[in-house]
């Protein structure tokens, strides 16, 4: 299908300290089938060598945007300071440690130009340590998600997430603490609009002892305190949060432990 010239997309992707990654991040969104795009990288106060490996794709495609944070503001701040400087009306988000496949966005342009309802498009998953090493675990995502269903296990990367522009500024991400992201795709959800996802493994999220999720704890606690933002009552937490802890056990212990064999599992129940 031919690639609709009108759909333009702003990839913001926000870095910190990433001089081991950014490189292959970058690679993977100039080697998109899909060419019309621009990418906005917004520094946020690096303090190793990623800076100067950014300003050395600047001058390699006209399409890169750089953007530097005069101090360290965090990724829901820095995202948003991108999408303030977007001239897409569709955003992607990919974080500077994590890779797509070559037709990512082609995919997922194909689907909005099929579905004119849809608002957000999300994308299967798989996983690698920051050894190099690939994991067997391939996250399956189901093709339309709920609200409710959407509470009990967030299975939208925000690495995978093609949303409109006027939905970003209409939900700005908040809050560093919890899950920003996933706030997000909750209100987006609990308003009524619509989101698509594609069953395939568009995203190679890296694994990393320094993400938010490496730490189960803090994991956990971050998802707390969506739910209280979102307005859920203490019986309301207290079940999607059980719903949250199962799923999440099963996750963890399939992606670390599935090797030889490719294990597809899909850990969404609606």
């Amino acid at each position: 299908m031919k690639e609709k010239e009108s759909l333009f997309i702003s990839i913001i992707m926000p870095s910190f300290n990433g001089e081991k990654t950014i490189s292959s991040s970058i690679e993977s969104v100039l080697n998109q089938t899909y060419r019309n795009w621009e990418l906005i990288l917004i520094d946020d106060g690096s303090s190793d060598q990623t800076i100067s490996i950014i300003q050395s794709y600047i001058h390699q495609d006209s399409r890169i945007i750089f953007l530097q944070n005069q101090q360290n503001h965090g990724v829901s701040f820095t995202r948003n300071r991108g999408i303030a400087k977007a001239s897409g009306n569709w955003i992607a988000f990919l974080d500077s440690d994590d890779q797509w496949h070559p037709d990512k966005l082609k995919k997922q342009v194909r689907v909005i130009e099929r579905n004119p309802k849809v608002d957000l498009v999300y994308t299967g998953s798989s996983f690698f340590y920051s050894s190099g090493r690939q994991s067997e675990y391939i996250l399956q995502v189901p093709k339309s998600i709920s609200y409710h269903t959407l509470l009990k296990q967030n299975v939208i990367s925000c690495s995978s997430v093609l949303v409109k522009k006027a939905l970003t500024e209409k939900y700005p991400m908040k809050r560093d603490e919890m899950h920003e992201d996933y706030a997000v795709w909750l209100q987006i959800l609990r308003d009524g609009y619509c989101a698509w996802g594609i069953n395939e493994p568009l995203l190679r999220y890296q694994l990393s002892d320094h993400s938010k999720s490496s730490n189960k704890k803090k994991a956990a606690i971050m998802t707390y305190k969506v739910y209280r933002f979102m307005g859920l009552n203490e019986l309301e937490t207290f079940y999607y949060f059980s719903c949250y802890t199962w799923r999440n056990l099963k996750k963890y212990f399939h992606i670390h432990h599935a090797m030889g064999q490719k294990r597809n599992i899909n850990i969404v129940d609606e």
